[in-house]
């Protein structure tokens, strides 16, 4: 069924920061909530689901989050997919606006970590992952030798896949990697914010056989929230100066040629994120592989550079043999002809797996607003229908599952007025503050509990 046209209305985020446990998941979601609650200008009292992504957390994480903002007794879902849970969340969000169920649903992700490589938090019981790690060391027969720990080493195959087809080398991870540390600079919620040049990071530390430690994103600790509604909500709340369409969106798993084909990119999600990118094209009313050159800026998962090189192709963004030379021609920023994760990407943003997801739509939703600052691309807003040109957003969790999301400004647009902007006081876009008491009760629910609230960490 084709559903309704959806919103993106509010987006709030945290700082992503190392994760050294100075804060708790439900204060984190706290002030992501707030902050996009504020940017929507509504209360809690108007959503009426949320859906709550996280990993490394207890069940109900979300219910104690949300708790926060009022007890409304609307259904709360917990939500864990890998890697892409924030937009699982979003996805799940979307499709109750999309189908009519509800008007407004509210999409939360959180990650409180431990610093070092990923673990599991289950280790009496054998990984869901075992599968996916046998057959890409496996394959290792055929690529070469490999070590390090399972994620980039199953990331690190699929770039050496990629260079024996077409070309390319460990050169050009680490300009994919120097871009994204470089637009990091400007965004002041990244971890990471050094700047590192392709020297930098071909000197930093190896982690496996091509890829450095500042090839790698890094864990960390934060939150981000979306609000999702539907569009006779956006005309009844005056959001047609900052609502933003979500034109089409897909989740993917794995096909048979993850575990029965010889492809190491497959395994790390080439095929999954392929299948998803077509079928959002498809349903966004292109044809026959077109759209691409109408996207004009993209937040893709780049956990690892070398998931960002076999990303392009998957995405459509290039031929599969080429992606070595989109970088080689600087089709990955500013000037070239896609600005890739201008937010500075997991690699230098951070990876707090439960928000990842919902970071990229927030900042692919500021991006679309033309809020984003110093991260702003430019051309956007260049086509003939005064819409401008698409934000694409990709995040991908091994396991496995795929989010693909094609956001728009829509053609009933209306620039000035009071905004986000002004309800919270400062750009949120661009700019990272803290919510305070005065905020949260802007924002809270009729039902807020002193009780519960007296306990929160702002």
């Amino acid at each position: 069924m084709p559903g309704r046209r959806t919103f993106l209305i509010g987006g709030g985020c945290t700082a992503f920061i190392k994760p050294r446990a100075t804060r708790t998941t439900e204060d984190m979601g706290l002030e992501a909530a707030t902050k996009a609650l504020l940017d929507a200008g509504i209360t809690y009292d108007t959503v009426q689901t949320a859906f709550v992504g996280y990993c490394y957390g207890d069940s109900t994480s979300g219910q104690r989050a949300l708790y926060n903002l009022g007890l409304t007794q609307i259904p709360i879902i917990n939500v864990n997919n890998n890697c892409s849970t924030g937009s699982s969340a979003l996805y799940q969000a979307n499709n109750a606006v999309k189908y009519g169920e509800v008007e407004c649903s509210l999409a939360l992700g959180f990650e409180r970590m431990k610093p070092g490589s990923l673990g599991t938090n289950f280790p009496d019981r054998p990984s869901p992952m075992i599968l996916f790690n046998q057959k890409s060391y496996e394959l290792e027969e055929e690529l070469g030798e490999n070590h390090g720990p399972g994620a980039p080493r199953m990331f690190d195959n699929g770039a050496a896949e990629y260079f024996a087809k077409y070309g390319g080398g460990i050169e050009h991870l680490a300009k994919i990697a120097s871009k994204n540390h470089r637009h990091s600079v400007n965004n002041p919620y990244s971890q990471f914010r050094d700047g590192w040049s392709v020297e930098k990071v071909l000197a930093a530390p190896k982690i496996t056989k091509n890829l450095t430690k500042f090839m790698c994103s890094p864990t960390s600790d934060g939150a981000a929230a979306c609000i999702v509604a539907s569009e006779d909500f956006v005309h009844a709340h005056g959001l047609e100066n900052q609502a933003i369409e979500i034109v089409a969106q897909a989740l993917t798993t794995d096909g048979s040629s993850t575990f029965e084909g010889r492809s190491a990119m497959d395994v790390v999600g080439y095929q999954m994120t392929k299948t998803c990118a077509d079928k959002v094209f498809k349903e966004a009313g292109f044809a026959n592989g077109q759209g691409r050159d109408q996207v004009g800026v993209v937040e893709l998962h780049d956990c690892f550079s070398a998931n960002e090189l076999i990303t392009y192709a998957a995405l459509g963004l290039c031929p599969p043999d080429e992606a070595h030379k989109l970088v080689e021609r600087g089709d990955n920023t500013y000037g070239g002809k896609y600005v890739v994760n201008p937010s500075g990407g997991l690699e230098a943003k951070g990876h707090p797996l439960g928000a990842t997801g919902l970071g990229m739509h927030f900042y692919i939703m500021m991006q679309l607003r033309d809020w984003a600052g110093p991260m702003q691309a430019p051309g956007l807003f260049d086509s003939p229908d005064k819409r401008g040109k698409y934000g694409l957003v990709h995040n991908v969790g091994l396991g496995g599952a795929v989010v693909v999301s094609l956001l728009r400004r829509p053609e009933f647009y209306k620039p000035g007025g009071v905004d986000g902007r002004a309800r919270l006081g400062y750009n949120h876009a661009c700019e990272c503050r803290p919510i305070t008491v005065n905020d949260v009760n802007k924002v809270k629910s009729k039902t807020a509990s002193q009780y519960v609230l007296q306990h929160a960490k702002l």
